[in-house]
């Protein structure tokens, strides 16, 4: 339950396996696929790809469109099909060994680990990789790892929300809630935070003690039955 929390709710993993700057590397189509996948529309991503793949079935980068598709609609399966055909056919793919990394994260954190490492090898400011690997280190209880982590990667872009949160997070985890709310509450007060991120902060004040201001919080998106389970489960996910 644990570490379901971290993974499901909490820790933030990057939203593709490739970063939106390599857009305008792509061929036409596939820009389309990567925009259309950013933007929220996966079906419309994998659609282009699987085309671009009817005629040629072995452009890897394609793949990874389709990859990343699959995995956003939830086809798992499918989207780990993808990811390895692309490492089949070049074995020093970024995106590739980031899509299985986190496809195994949940599963097996230690090979998911593995991989982030491998491409940091190669690509050691890689921010996907980087937000990845410190969710590896969290999901196998080594929070000062991960921290360090996110914080490598906060250095690397300080902008990065999704670092700063999971940082909060981990550091909740590990008995330094008063520290993560004081790190999750501006983010969470900001117009455009996300359910999520005050969810996230609620976690960290509940771990933190303040259990009637976390209820406060997320009574604000769900029902009262609602938050009463989920200010039980964060009870039982202290360190």
């Amino acid at each position: 339950m644990r570490f379901f929390f971290i993974a499901a709710m909490g820790l933030l993993a990057a939203c593709s396996s490739q970063a939106p700057a390599r857009l305008s590397n792509a061929a036409p189509g596939l820009n389309i696929a990567r925009a259309a996948l950013w933007s929220g529309s996966p079906e419309i991503a994998l659609n282009v790809s699987n085309g671009i793949l009817a005629k040629e079935p072995r452009n890897v980068p394609a793949l990874l469109s389709q990859g990343d598709a699959l995995n956003a609609l939830g086809r798992l399966e499918d989207a780990e099909a993808a990811y390895t055909k692309a490492v089949s056919l070049d074995a020093g793919s970024i995106g590739g060994q980031i899509g299985l990394g986190r496809l195994l994260l949940r599963a097996e954190p230690a090979q998911a680990q593995a991989l982030f490492l491998r491409v940091l090898q190669r690509e050691p400011r890689n921010k996907i990789a980087l937000n990845n690997l410190g969710i590896t280190y969290d999901l196998q209880g080594d929070h000062a790892a991960a921290q360090t982590v996110y914080r490598r990667l906060l250095g690397i872009d300080p902008t990065m929300r999704s670092a700063e949160v999971n940082l909060a997070l981990s550091m909740a985890l590990s008995g330094r809630a008063p520290e993560a709310v004081q790190i999750l509450r501006p983010l969470a007060g900001r117009p455009d935070a996300s359910p999520r991120t005050r969810h996230d902060l609620a976690f960290a004040l509940t771990m933190a003690g303040d259990r009637e201001a976390a209820m406060r919080i997320m009574a604000k998106d769900m029902p009262s039955e609602q938050v009463e389970r989920a200010l039980q489960s964060f009870g039982g996910l202290g360190p």
